[in-house]
């Protein structure tokens, strides 16, 4: 399968139809079927005692595996999660941005899932592991 939209494509579409969140955003990598966002973490991250929250994680994530289907299928803005699980496993390193990666392991007419794992900047162990399912909107009949 070859990638419909790369890193720079990918990044223009999401500071066109997503600009409340792009800037927090930076795609590290894109290949077929997988891709490594990078949350660039700030005080708005950050829950008390000074590591990022959950919410900031699961947004991570969803946006990872939002950006690593629409790199296969083309920039379709109706994609959407119809399923999270995520685990938080340890406590982030205090400050340090958080990298998702996604591999995706289903992409079909209907539906995607994909699996993440993210990690600190600079740790190998990762600190949550989320699987999401998106809905596809049906194709439109070429004309």
């Amino acid at each position: 399968m070859d990638l419909k939209l790369d890193a720079e494509a990918l990044t223009a579409f999401l500071e066109r139809h997503f600009t409340q969140v792009a800037d927090q955003f930076e795609i590290v990598s894109v290949a077929p079927m997988e891709l490594d966002l990078r949350l660039n973490v700030t005080e708005q991250h950050l829950r008390p005692g000074g590591t990022v929250s959950g919410p900031a994680m699961f947004a991570l994530a969803d946006v990872a595996v939002y950006l690593s289907i629409l790199s296969m299928i083309g920039p379709v803005g109706l994609a959407v999660t119809t399923n999270c699980s995520i685990d938080f496993m340890r406590k982030p390193a205090a400050g340090q941005d958080l990298i998702a990666s996604v591999r995706l392991l289903k992409l079909g007419r209907a539906l995607a899932v994909g699996d993440v794992l993210i990690r600190s900047v600079g740790v190998e162990d990762p600190v949550a592991r989320a699987s999401l399912t998106y809905s596809l909107p049906p194709a439109r009949p070429s004309a």
